[in-house]
């Protein structure tokens, strides 16, 4: 190791040119060990020494302000922007699993795999099997072997800059090492903090007078997300290395080969990870991990398996925003006994009565649960969604213990009541008849289907409830659609009830009314938060299609059916001018949506009935005088289906329809599920029936499974 040249002169002594030479002088050494270390692999100084010469560094900036600049070690490299965090849009979207709780449902998983590859029972399936780390998920961009971005995973096609900060952790290397190194790697992973780590760390913010962490996660989490990235160096902050995003080449061709590629670049994998050959494999490590989870010094919640082929990944692709090849094989739920206090009602944005209970606080899977689901009237009583009987017929009331259960991020809920410890003054819940809201306007249940009566009980005030109201513009700002900082419950609420926020498009218009407003006058607000919550209106000005639709609220139109209704009109103004068609049962309208796949009969009266209403078409038209709707992701220009309409029908001999659709969708053609004068191709294998007729109908192109390979060829 080398010695340092260090000052001996005491920081408090320095006179302010000599500060200045010292400073110069530091921020060059500490440079070049930065370099050594990260980029280089070959530090000369340890640990102590380096800490030294930043403590020296950071306490003359202290002293003299002025000789913080834009330059300094404590504001390069991205630091982080004064609220918040710079929004990156990943190359690849960074998608959540699909769970597993049971061993039938990991059997089911291989079941459907098989399927989908048309694989027969002789055939091996490898799976590479990993813990499920309970971190914070991160995308970590290489270009020409730099460092260049570090990103959380945020919603998946968006996620905060974290680069500054991601560049103290030891885990992750500035340079890869290596020969060959793709032009474009992106490097996914968990960044963690062990438990070891997490009681220290809490017992200094206990001394400091500081906040104190719920658990590791959260420690992690707040950690990275540090404005200042000299907070987040002080963190003890580890990072597994497990997946990747955009390549320009693969360097291996399967999962494992790729974890033994990401080791041999510098980063750290977690060493229990393990290449199983059957399902019995997988269960039995499953069973393995768990008996090993609380001798870990990380905390994690599952065991994720994985098609180790990445031929085989690509073929099977993703349904929405999961994976077909992969999935999370979750640990039991965690349960706790509490007391229910009191129900109380919440009406969703579709005017559904929610009945939640309000508990003694309790620890259930690391979080205190305050809050749970009782789902509807039937489940307080012990009745089940089909008539079954639940908890042996025990029904729920105030004042009982209750057995709460968390698995995941499932919203916790009551799965069974100590009937030995319920008091005499337990009170019966009788569910309301009228809502909560000032109208008091009355519920009724829905009728199913078939016409009986559903468990859901609505408000029937519709547009006139205010709790609705409420409830969607709380849809409108959360993640998933408009994703507005600073703009949680309470302040949606306070806007509402002041009457400056009605609808969504009264958000975007909130700044030019504030010399009326003035918000920073209230209570809570000043300046700085007025202009931080503006800047958050304004950077939300442009959205995503699929976002759009999403957050309009239209029932039975979730994150999936938005998705799917973006890619098939691709444009606003495709979807929308549909849509007011089918409000007019316009037939050609209504068949061209039907024939999209995953859209069926519910979801288009659902169109129909939200388009059909004049004050729902006024909100869309208000609000999109406001911001600007981002088309679609466009297809791949270079395939000759790019932007074509095709249909699958019959027995496929050489693929399942399944992957035949996933396959189209990839080349950027759309994948309808009947025939319109709007298809191009319908490929007709053998026992064609109906959709070959209407083909022929339309006159539309036929191909053989043959001549549909050659087409994509």
């Amino acid at each position: 190791m080398a010695k340092i040249k260090t000052d001996k002169t005491p920081v408090e002594l320095l006179t302010k040119k000599q500060a200045q030479a010292e400073h110069a002088r530091l921020q060059t050494e500490i440079a070049g060990h930065d370099k050594r270390y990260y980029q280089e692999d070959r530090p000369v100084v340890s640990d102590a020494e380096y800490d030294a010469l930043r403590q020296r560094y950071n306490a003359i900036e202290a002293r003299f302000p002025d000789l913080r600049t834009l330059e300094s070690l404590s504001l390069k490299v991205g630091a982080a922007p004064a609220r918040g965090f710079a929004k990156v849009r990943h190359a690849v979207p960074m998608l959540s699993l699909d769970n597993a709780f049971a061993e039938q449902d990991v059997l089911d998983f291989a079941g459907r795999i098989r399927r989908f590859l048309k694989l027969g029972d002789d055939t091996k399936i490898d799976f590479s099997a990993e813990p499920k780390i309970d971190g914070l998920s991160m995308s970590l961009r290489y270009e020409d072997g730099e460092l260049v971005t570090a990103a959380t995973r945020g919603d998946g096609t968006e996620g905060e800059d974290v680069t500054a900060n991601i560049r103290t952790l030891k885990d992750v290397p500035h340079k890869l090492k290596g020969r060959d190194i793709p032009k474009i790697t992106e490097v996914r992973g968990e960044v963690y903090m062990t438990k070891a780590d997490f009681l220290k760390l809490n017992e200094r913010q206990k001394a400091a007078g500081e906040q104190i962490f719920a658990n590791p996660r959260n420690s992690a989490a707040g950690s990275l997300r540090q404005k200042d990235p000299n907070v987040t160096a002080s963190r003890p902050l580890g990072f597994f290395a497990y997946a990747w995003g955009e390549m320009s080449d693969m360097p291996a061709d399967t999962q494992h080969g790729m974890i033994k590629w990401f080791e041999s670049c510098g980063f750290t994998t977690n060493p229990l990870t393990k290449l199983c050959h059957s399902v019995e494999e997988l269960v039995a490590f499953h069973r393995k991990i768990e008996e090993q989870r609380s001798h870990l010094d990380y905390d994690i919640d599952g065991v994720v398996y994985k098609v180790d082929r990445i031929d085989w990944q690509g073929r099977l692709g993703f349904i929405s925003r999961t994976p077909r090849w992969a999935i999370a094989h979750k640990f039991p739920a965690e349960r706790a006994l509490t007391v229910l206090k009191d129900i109380e009602i919440q009406v969703g944005r579709t005017g559904a009565l929610t009945p939640v209970g309000k508990l003694e606080p309790v620890g259930v899977g690391g979080v205190i649960v305050q809050n749970v689901t009782l789902h509807n009237e039937d489940y307080i009583k012990g009745i089940g969604g089909k008539g079954e009987v639940l908890r042996e017929g025990r029904d729920i009331r105030i004042g009982d213990t209750v057995v709460v259960q968390r698995a995941g991020d499932v919203i916790p809920q009551v799965v069974d009541v100590v009937l030995d410890k319920r008091p005499k003054d337990a009170k019966e819940y009788h569910f309301r008849k009228k809502c909560p809201c000032p109208l008091h306007t009355d519920v009724v249940r829905e009728e199913t289907a078939t016409g009986e009566e559903g468990a859901r009980a609505r408000c029937t005030g519709e547009f006139a409830c205010p709790f609705q109201k409420i409830q969607h513009l709380m849809l409108f700002v959360s993640r998933r659609a408009f994703d507005i900082d600073g703009l949680g419950e309470k302040q949606i609420e306070y806007f509402f009830d002041q009457g400056w926020v009605k609808e969504p498009a009264d958000i975007f218009t909130l700044q030019a009314r504030n010399t009326k407003l003035k918000l920073e006058e209230i209570e809570g607000y000043g300046e700085t938060s007025v202009k931080n919550l503006f800047d958050s209106i304004n950077a939300r000005r442009e959205i995503g299609l699929d976002r759009f639709i999403y957050a309009l609220g239209i029932r039975h139109v979730g994150e999936t059916t938005a998705l799917a209704l973006a890619r098939g009109y691709g444009s606003w103004d495709a979807f929308h001018d549909a849509c007011l068609k089918i409000a007019k049962d316009d037939e050609e309208a209504i068949a061209e949506m039907d024939a999209l796949d995953q859209i069926g009969d519910t979801v288009i009266q659902a169109v129909k009935a939200y388009f059909g209403e004049s004050h729902n078409r006024g909100i869309v038209e208000r609000l999109t005088k406001q911001v600007t709707i981002l088309d679609a992701e466009r297809p791949k220009k270079d395939t000759a289906v790019a932007g074509k309409t095709v249909v699958f029908t019959g027995s496929l001999e050489k693929m399942t329809r399944e992957e035949a659709k996933a396959m189209a969708e990839r080349l950027g053609a759309k994948a309808a599920g009947s025939v319109s004068k709007k298809t191009d191709y319908v490929v007709a294998g053998p026992g064609a029936g109906s959709k070959l007729a209407e083909a022929k109908k339309h006159g539309v192109q036929v191909l053989t499974e043959d001549e549909w390979l050659k087409l994509i060829s």
